[in-house]
């Protein structure tokens, strides 16, 4: 329960939490942001860290000269694509057994097939797309692994999109967050970042649960 509290204030208040670490602990913080995109992006089961709220406060930080942009945009960047090299494959360890569940309604031969057309001819810009979706940032690669999409293309789109995800949001901090409304209104971005998105996801879901399943 203590560290489920933790996690939520971490989220919520991401900005004075690192804002701390730093004065705390120095450079271990490019350490703390490795780990947290890393495993955001790389354990499937682990989609509820913050990303794109971190992301625009590390820029921010770095903008009030409380760390290096270059160093941290690096590392970031880093944790990023090695993260989701990471959940491709383990999806591409267990796609393998699971569609061998020939007697299953969603897992079988045909679904296979379905999955890995799909990524073969979209996984490009699912996976570019996927990393400004919270949950879906998760998802994508792992479910590109199951699909057995092509591990060069993936890997491209891999790094094109993680350099998108993190310039864009770092830079947006960077020059933003210097701004008196946005560092009085932080708060209301960051649960701006997390709310939108998620909602998006959620009306997709929604969208395709209301639509027919063709087998």
């Amino acid at each position: 329960m203590e560290l489920a509290t933790f996690l939520i204030d971490f989220i919520l208040h991401v900005d004075k939490h690192l804002e701390a670490f730093v004065q705390n602990y120095g450079l271990w913080v490019y350490a703390l942001l490795f780990l947290i995109i890393f495993v955001e992006t790389g354990v499937v089961v682990m989609p509820f860290l913050p990303g794109d709220s971190l992301l625009f406060v590390v820029g921010a930080l770095c903008g009030a000269g409380l760390m290096s942009f270059p160093v941290a945009c690096a590392v970031l960047i880093s944790a990023a694509v090695l993260g989701d090299q990471c959940n491709y494959t383990i999806g591409r360890y267990f796609g393998p057994r699971v569609f061998k569940w020939e007697n299953s309604r969603f897992f079988n031969k045909a679904a296979f097939d379905r999955a890995h057309d799909f990524y073969e001819r979209y996984g490009g810009i699912t996976i570019i797309l996927a990393r400004f979706m919270p949950f879906l940032r998760t998802f994508a690669p792992f479910v590109g692994g199951v699909a057995a999409m092509s591990r060069v293309k993936f890997t491209l789109f891999n790094v094109v999109g993680a350099l998108i995800w993190v310039l864009g949001i770092c830079t947006a901090g960077y020059f933003l967050g210097s701004i008196p409304w946005v560092k009085t209104n932080l708060d209301k971005i960051i649960w701006a970042m997390i709310l939108i998105p998620g909602l998006i996801v959620m009306f997709g879901a929604w969208k395709s649960r209301r639509k027919p399943v063709q087998f």
